[in-house]
């Protein structure tokens, strides 16, 4: 019995969720996920994406830490 797909609602997303969609859209993978979900992504395409979510969080740190 194959496993359903939950729909993917954009207008409900967590900051990290939205962050992730929004990194993959600038990858041009944001088609490719909301078609066929992110177990669609290759090996690289997903670290390309956890890669850049880490720097973004590392750089948001950094400008709170420097406001401070």
């Amino acid at each position: 019995m194959a496993k359903k797909e939950k729909k993917i609602d954009l207008n409900n997303l967590t900051p990290q969720e939205e962050m992730k969609y929004e990194i993959a859209k600038e990858l041009g993978l944001l088609d490719k996920v909301l078609e066929n979900g992110w177990k669609s992504l290759s090996a690289k395409e997903t670290g390309r994406i956890g890669g850049l979510m880490t720097k973004k969080r590392t750089a948001s740190k950094q400008e709170r830490v420097l406001k401070d």
